[in-house]
């Protein structure tokens, strides 16, 4: 028996080790283990690839070929290439350590399909070192993936001479590596890909210092934020500006969020600059949340993961939706259930709301009158629940634009004391920063002393702070201590940290 290794992506990845057998009985190709259409129907286009090379006769045996595991589903075009190689080597020893993928044609040329880069990315997540061989026409696209040994062949003579000739191997090794890579950070040994990119400048925003102070915090630790001020305050433009000052990604979430993105698009590619989405509020359910009649697909929410979700006009989001948001805010994760398929996904983003005041947005004005009924403002409020409210980290009340405002502080200004403040997480041994920790982690990381207990219970008292509350206080404390590059939190961090929450949270 031999065997070549594979993969297949349906709502998640599964690594699919191929197998083939020959025995006596009518000359046949049988392929077994939950195979698709599109496999089965392998079997013809492998014959006539084979029959291409001219050089080799069909045994007259029963060609068995099994996909393990015989429980996952498989399908995609790109079993033809190890099937016909596990054919014509059935009596040649080589190497079956190799990730083969690649789709035949009846003349034998080798090609690519539509979502052999999304598989190629998802193994990258999963397998930190492999020795793979793709079709020539996406062969610099995957060594441009990390820790790949990337080799490729145009056609079926080719891959078969790869695996008995191994000089003509080495002639197949793919180098390349993306522009992204050769800027790197390291930090405690561990390496980052900070982004260079401002092309939204907080310089931008005139005035509003407090809510450029607050997006500096919540870029730091990754704390979910809530916006509440007048129409063209500068809510949005905050949000927008957001993601440019973010803590550097990893290789990991790098690799990740390209493996996510090439889910919802064709044209993935690497990318320094964070995930940032933002679905209307008409949007469905199944688009932010994923998922679908019967498979499971992605939506924004995982979309957004290791980036931003930013919902504008949050009141006017359906109830439904905003109270789905508690799950992927509460567990860094969403779970999407359908009738053939179960599927996870990581949605550690930062979450972003802006609203108004009122329904007529002029609660907040100086120079304009409110219209809006108490009932009316009550109403517009109760959309968002205190369930949700619990899991904002942040609140800030942004003022109305000033002639006398001028633009104070730079993104790339801003980015720089970020990267201090990430420093400091990544070197205490967090695994997450400090606005994902869970409850152990911040027992261990934020500490405080006896004096800043009894402000903090003071505040319990006070704004009737719930035990999650307590640990957004304690977490946004952590990160304001990091940006002064402080070991422990102080009384000063604290209090800022409180401003921070809702002073109406008893009304809620």
């Amino acid at each position: 028996m031999k065997s070549l290794k594979s993969a297949t992506l349906n709502e998640e990845l599964h690594i699919v080790n191929i197998e083939s057998k020959f025995n006596r009985a009518l000359p046949k190709i049988e392929i077994v283990g939950l195979a698709s259409a599109t496999i089965k129907e392998a079997a013809t286009r492998v014959k006539s690839a084979i029959a291409s090379l001219g050089n080799f006769q069909f045994p007259p045996l029963e060609i068995v070929i099994n996909l393990s595991p015989s429980d996952v589903k498989k399908d995609g075009s790109h079993f033809d290439l190890p099937i016909a190689l596990l054919i014509l080597m059935q009596k040649i020893k080589f190497d079956d350590e190799f990730f083969v993928f690649g789709e035949l044609g009846l003349d034998g040329k080798i090609k690519s399909n539509a979502e052999l880069f999304s598989i190629l990315l998802f193994l990258s997540t999963k397998i930190k070192k492999a020795k793979i061989l793709v079709p020539q026409d996406i062969a610099l696209k995957a060594a441009m993936i990390p820790n790949y040994e990337v080799f490729s062949v145009s056609n079926l003579q080719d891959a078969l001479n790869f695996f008995t000739d191994d000089k003509f191997a080495k002639s197949c090794k793919i180098t390349s590596t993306h522009e992204i890579f050769d800027n790197f950070i390291e930090i405690n040994g561990k390496k980052f890909v900070p982004n260079q990119n401002y092309e939204l400048d907080f310089l931008d925003i005139k005035g509003q210092q407090r809510a450029k102070r607050a997006c500096m915090i919540a870029a730091c630790g990754f704390h979910n934020i809530l916006f509440e001020g007048s129409p063209g305050c500068g809510k949005s433009m905050c949000a927008k500006r957001l993601r440019y000052v973010l803590p550097p990604q990893n290789l990991d979430e790098i690799l990740l969020a390209s493996a996510y993105k090439s889910l919802n698009s064709s044209n993935s590619d690497f990318s320094a600059l964070r995930a940032f989405r933002s679905p209307h509020h008409t949007s469905t359910r199944s688009s932010i949340f994923g998922g679908g009649s019967s498979s499971a697909k992605i939506g924004e929410v995982a979309l957004a993961n290791g980036g931003i979700l930013f919902f504008d006009e949050l009141p006017h989001f359906g109830k439904q939706i905003l109270e789905s948001l508690r799950e992927p805010l509460e567990d860094n994760k969403i779970n999407i259930s359908r009738v053939n398929s179960k599927i996870s996904y990581d949605t550690k983003f930062i979450f972003i709301g802006a609203m108004n005041p009122c329904p007529c947005g002029k609660a907040f004005a100086k120079d304009m009158i409110c219209v809006c009924s108490n009932k009316d403002i009550e109403r517009y409020k109760r959309a968002i629940s205190h369930a949700l409210l619990d899991r904002i980290d942040m609140y800030v009340a942004m003022s109305e634009v000033s002639v006398d405002d001028k633009p104070s502080i730079s993104s790339k200004q801003m980015h720089e004391m970020v990267l201090k403040g990430f420093e400091m997480q990544i070197k205490r041994g967090q695994n997450d920063l400090n606005g994902k920790l869970s409850q152990n982690e911040v027992a261990k990381f934020c500490k405080l002393t006896t004096q800043d207990e009894s402000i903090l219970n003071q505040a319990i008292s006070t704004y009737a702070l719930s035990q999650r509350s307590i640990n957004k206080v304690l977490k946004v404390a952590r990160t304001i201590a990091d940006l002064e590059c402080k070991e422990n939190i102080e009384k000063s961090h604290l209090i800022e940290s409180l401003s921070y929450r809702m002073r109406n949270e008893k009304s809620i």
